[in-house]
Order: structure tokens, then C-alpha cells, then sequence
């Protein structure tokens, strides 16, 4: 199957999914650096996965995919710390670190799928 449109990319999907949960979770903070931060890093993901798909090469696309597999790294990062500082309980760290994990695998998968062409 060809994907026509980035909206269909499976990482795309679940990417966006783990922003919505980022903005629940994180949406209220008084900490505004720390909430700035992870909500910039997880818009990041999918951004950057939308804006590799429409670019002209297999190779354009390849350097967004890692430039938005490091912004689910950032985010797992901070959800660590969040989890350390008490902004979070530990079931909600593991949830979303769960979540960022497998965004960061599919993006893997499809990185390793573009270099087989």
C-alpha cells in the first residue's frame, strides 16, 4: 500500500493521539517553561512528520523522521522528570512514556523502510 497523505501514516496518528494526551495532562501547569517545552517537543513529532512527507525526496523525509524520533526522545526525557519533580503520579509517567515509545518505534520502522527503496 501507498500512503497518499501523511494523514495517514500510522506514527503520524499516533504521534497526534500523544499530543492530545500531553495538552491533557500538562495543559494547566503553572510551570509554564516546563509545560512550554514538552508541548513544543510533542507538537514536534507529527509536525515533522507531515512536513518530511510532503517534501521531495525519500531522503528530505528520512532527515524529518529523525528530527521527529529526537522530539519523542525529548519528550520521554522530560516526562522522567516530570515524574521525578512530582508533576505527574507514576502511572501516568508510564503511560505516556508507553505512548512516546511506540510513536518512537513505528517512526524507526518507517526510517528503516525508506532506506530499503
Amino acid at each position: 500500500m501507498v500512503i497518499q497523505k501523511f494523514e495517514d501514516i500510522i506514527a503520524w496518528q499516533k504521534a497526534q493521539d500523544l499530543g492530545v494526551e500531553i495538552f491533557i495532562v500538562f495543559g494547566d501547569l503553572k510551570h509554564f517553561g516546563f509545560r512550554d517545552q514538552i508541548c513544543n517537543a510533542v507538537v514536534s513529532i507529527s509536525n515533522n512528520i507531515a512536513e518530511g512527507f510532503d517534501r521531495s525526496s525519500d531522503a528530505d523525509f528520512s532527515r524529518f523522521l529523525y528530527i521527529a524520533s529526537g522530539s519523542a526522545s525529548e519528550v520521554k526525557s522530560m516526562l522522567y522528570l516530570a515524574g521525578r519533580i512530582g508533576f505527574i503520579n507514576k502511572d501516568t509517567r508510564l503511560k505516556l512514556i508507553g505512548q512516546a515509545d511506540e510513536v518512537s518505534k513505528i517512526i524507526r520502522g518507517l526510517i528503516k523502510s525508506i532506506a530499503k527503496k
